[in-house]
């Protein structure tokens, strides 16, 4: 069985900035249906990137989408979503519409083209802070290597830091951090020549740092909002590759917009199999 496969760097910096090779790598699998639960993880194990997207088109239709770490599925991706749109639009040309709807996980999930940008319509996870969390706060902590300023959660645990300093300098325990009650943990603070700053680390899910998190933008998003007033706003992801992003408090929703840059194209090959509907 050949399955085509593309790989998309998502929220790439702009070109004028010099780098090759930026944003999010992830990989992108078309299918005529859905495969087993074990292959697709398997498929993403072997890609070994952050996020393997699985698409594909049912009878009534509508584009379905999922996506799985090294190590699971997960509920809600940024990167791969954009990263599935654009080679829907741009390198399959499958739809002469400018926009793409996805059913997943966490609901209908849409993806505009905006000029040379790719914008996400996704839900917000706003932050909320816990009296029930110092256990969790100090051990965060000591993995980080720093104490945060303040300590909040969503699906991930976020730490928020006085400057965009402070979250450069981090150099997580991995292991310290996968045995904390973290899905994930998102460091942030305020940025130099942007809104704000983050870095992401999820070494529970088989992804000691993330290059760039557009999931997270859903918690970053409506905190970065009220905290400084502001509706839009243009952020970036520390890690080494480096990520852009464009932001919007949309209330219940946020927007967010990267660029997407094509790196490969082509097939994988693996044992046939009969196909599940499990999802």
């Amino acid at each position: 069985m050949r399955i085509p496969i593309y790989q998309v760097d998502a929220f790439a910096t702009a070109p004028s900035r010099g780098s090759l090779f930026s944003g999010n790598p992830a990989a992108v699998c078309p299918l005529e249906r859905w495969l087993k639960d074990e292959t697709l993880q398997a498929i993403a194990a072997e890609n070994n990137l952050a996020e393997t997207a699985f698409y594909y088109v049912d009878e009534k239709g509508r584009y379905r989408l999922r996506w799985f770490t090294p190590e699971l599925e997960i509920d809600l991706c940024g990167h791969a979503t954009l990263a599935s749109a654009y080679v829907i639009l741009e390198l399959r040309r499958e739809s002469q519409s400018s926009q793409i709807t996805f059913d997943s996980r966490s609901g209908e999930l849409s993806v505009a083209r905006e000029g040379e940008l790719y914008v996400l319509d996704f839900p917000a996870r706003p932050p909320i802070e816990s009296a029930e969390d110092a256990a969790t706060f100090n051990a965060v902590s000591e993995a980080l290597g720093a104490r945060p300023s303040e300590f909040l959660r969503a699906r991930d645990c976020m730490c928020v830091f006085n400057n965009e300093a402070q979250i450069r300098a981090l150099a997580p325990d991995f292991a310290g951090l996968a045995r904390t009650d973290c899905f994930a943990v998102i460091a942030t603070a305020p940025g130099e020549d942007c809104d704000f700053v983050s870095r992401f680390f999820a070494p529970r899910a088989g992804i000691p740092e993330d290059p760039v998190t557009g999931s997270a933008h859903s918690t970053l998003i409506p905190f970065w909002s009220q905290r400084l007033g502001k509706k839009k706003m243009f952020a970036r992801q520390l890690s080494r590759r480096g990520g852009e992003l464009w932001c919007e408090d949309r209330g219940a929703r946020v927007g967010i917009g990267g660029r997407a840059v094509g790196y490969l194209e082509g097939h994988i090959i693996v044992p046939s199999e009969v196909p599940s509907e499990s999802v």
